[in-house]
């Protein structure tokens, strides 16, 4: 699969009449066609309308990222894709084996956009990949927790996957701890990028949740839970956690070889 955006092809505009309708009538010596049957419209043969675009697994997921982004993931189901293209469900089974199959391909659709090159040090090329695929698969419902439970192998997934083994190669980190890191480091991708797509289901604004856990929190009682109690102001400290939390792993992934 070519690394390609999401966005659904427009549809063919329909064919200019060269003619006047077959129902249509002319007067004598003017050339002026009679408004009464221009304005009657009957039933439109096939050939009239807009040429379908030709199935393929690249428009039929296309399709259902468009359907997950408008509608929800709830609503993504076969039956709903065919309908959107106007077909039968059993037509998109040619390309695609079931609904798991389906997602599994929009998530490396999404990773199609994720940039494999970025300014700075190893480091922070890595750090901007990261942040960028997180981005990527946070951006859609669901497909986040697909990236959760199964090893990427999809081509655009593939060359995040190399870009991230290189750029930790040019850290002098060796191939087995590399190999291992990869995984580690996919692994946070993901579950940073359900907890921001949670976030986009949600509407985006955690001010209310973070309130209500604050006021949780400041209630407990100090016997039961101290420690809680004692550090309830770090616990909702503001700060970049997402690179502090990068940084850990990295510097855990260099100060700890694999054996």
């Amino acid at each position: 699969m070519t690394r390609v955006t999401s966005e659904l092809p427009e549809p063919p505009e329909p064919p200019e009449a060269s003619a006047p309708s077959l129902g249509s009538e002319t007067h004598a010596g003017s050339g002026a066609t009679d408004s009464r049957s221009s304005s009657a419209a009957g039933p439109v043969s096939r050939r009239a309308r807009p040429a379908k675009a030709p199935l393929s697994r690249e428009l039929i997921v296309r399709t259902g990222l468009a359907i997950l982004d408008r509608e929800g993931l709830d609503a993504l189901t076969m039956r709903r894709v065919a309908r959107e293209l106007d077909t039968g469900p059993a037509s998109l089974y040619v390309y695609v084996a079931h609904r798991e199959d389906l997602m599994a391909a929009m998530l490396d659709e999404a990773l199609a956009l994720v940039p494999l090159t970025a300014p700075g040090t190893w480091r922070e090329q890595l750090r901007a990949l990261v942040a960028a695929g997180v981005e990527a698969m946070g951006r859609h419902e669901g497909l986040a927790a697909v990236a959760l439970g199964a090893i990427p192998t999809g081509d655009n997934a593939l060359l995040v996957l190399d870009r991230v083994l290189a750029l930790l190669k040019q850290g002098g980190v060796d191939d087995v701890t590399a190999a291992w890191a990869v995984d580690l480091l996919y692994l946070h991708m993901a579950a940073a990028a359900a907890e921001h797509s949670a976030r986009v289901s949600r509407g985006g604004d955690e001010s209310g949740a973070v309130a209500d856990a604050e006021r949780r929190y400041a209630a407990l009682p100090a016997d039961r839970y101290p420690t809680i109690t004692a550090l309830r102001a770090a616990l909702f400290s503001s700060g970049d956690r997402d690179s502090w939390g990068l940084d850990v792993l990295l510097n855990g992934i260099l100060g700890t070889p694999a054996r």
